[in-house]
């Protein structure tokens, strides 16, 4: 193994921090090589686009700010100079008209990530930008960093260096966690976001696995969501689970409303109706005119039935045995810690490596936030180590 001179600039992952990251660098006039340990680069980010790419959000910065919790001082310089807006700039500087959705979700018109991906691939490619795939790090030994290639391990000494190694779930995508191992010390446990939760359903609930469930809300905590969810035979998922999937991982219970646009009062008013030989749940059914989920969710999770329904509709509490596993989930919490690093996304201990995207120590739901999330730390990292080669 010998050591190689390498660019300028390496980064070390191709997902949209990592070509972020390399896209500022190269704007600055600097060679650039990228090295990605799967076979093509985006893979997650691919995955993310194929029920159509959602890239950011239209709300206002502070109300976008506040989705990513504690998380939210330590992006607010990133996300002020790199926000929403530009985002949707940048995303039709490669081409991509875009829409908003009903929600304020912002897509491009393709919905799909590949356009978008190939237009950005090809400009990075104009630019110098070198992509070695099957390239993975391995961290370094001494001032060179390590990585394995299909040719062997090589140590290569850039100028600078940016990590953008993503998260620790999605691993068959790339993004196992595994680079955690050279930086255990400044690394905050990792915990699912964004996911499911697993429920024991019992055997009337079979026949309603892969229905979603409309018209609810979901509260956990101080979090809450409209949004909708799937019963599937592991549990409960969707984007109304995800949004409140923070709070229930640290012990919130979960409670459904399943008519959330009647009141209590209004919910006694038409259970008082006459019900005659008319059979519990064909009362309910015909009272409230509600789907067969709803009524089935009752059912499972209130058991006996008490006297007065309209609080426990309002409030239905669900049993769940905690989160699926991590690898299902759509993003991860914990990762490289703030204090590890300076505002440059710099590590303290390592002068001239810098750190981005979903393997820094931040969550969000979805919603268009870790994109631009991940986009506006990579072009954080990538400005700020273009500034430091030329120091």
């Amino acid at each position: 193994m010998t050591t190689e001179n390498a660019p300028d600039a390496l980064v070390i992952g191709a997902g949209p921090a990592g070509l972020m990251a390399a896209e500022a660098l190269a704007q600055a006039g600097h060679a650039v090589m990228v090295a990605e340990a799967k076979p093509s680069p985006a893979r997650k980010f691919l995955m993310a686009g194929k029920s159509g790419l959602n890239l950011t959000n239209a709300e206002g910065l502070e109300a976008f700010l506040a989705a990513y919790g504690a998380g939210a001082a330590p992006l607010h310089p990133i996300l002020t100079a790199f926000g929403p807006e530009a985002v949707q700039d940048w995303a039709r500087g490669l081409g991509q008209p875009l829409f908003t959705g009903s929600t304020g979700r912002i897509f491009p018109e393709a919905m799909k990530a590949s356009p978008l991906l190939r237009a950005w691939l090809a400009r990075l490619d104009g630019m110098g930008v070198r992509i070695m795939r099957r390239w993975r790090w391995q961290g370094w030994e001494g001032d060179a960093v390590l990585v394995d290639t299909p040719e062997g391990v090589r140590r290569l000494t850039p100028r600078v260096c940016v990590l953008a190694c993503g998260g620790a779930s999605w691993a068959r995508l790339g993004s196992d966690g595994a680079w955690a191992a050279p930086l255990l010390d400044k690394v905050a446990p990792f915990q699912p976001a964004n996911m499911g939760f697993a429920v024991t359903w019992s055997a009337h609930m079979q026949r309603h696995m892969g229905q979603p469930v409309k018209g609810i809300a979901l509260s956990a905590g101080a979090l809450t969501s409209r949004g909708e969810i799937v019963l599937s035979r592991a549990g409960i998922e969707g984007g109304g689970i995800y949004e409140v999937s923070r709070a229930m991982r640290q012990g919130a219970p979960l409670l459904l409303d399943l008519m959330p646009d009647l009141s209590t009062s209004d919910l006694r008013q038409r259970l008082s109706r006459a019900r005659g030989k008319q059979s519990m749940a064909n009362h309910l059914r015909k009272a409230l005119k509600w789907t067969p989920e709803k009524q089935a969710l009752l059912m499972e999770f209130a058991q006996p039935l008490p006297k007065d329904l309209a609080p426990l509709i309002k409030a239905l509490p669900v049993t769940h045995q905690g989160p699926l596993p991590m690898d299902q989930a759509i993003s991860t919490a914990g990762g490289l810690r703030w204090d590890a690093l300076d505002g440059a996304l710099m590590l303290k201990d390592r002068p001239g490596t810098f750190a981005a995207g979903e393997m820094l120590d931040w969550e969000a739901p979805t919603g268009g936030y870790l994109i631009t999330a991940c986009l506006a730390t990579g072009r954080h990292a990538g400005q700020s180590a273009a500034a430091w080669l030329a120091r």
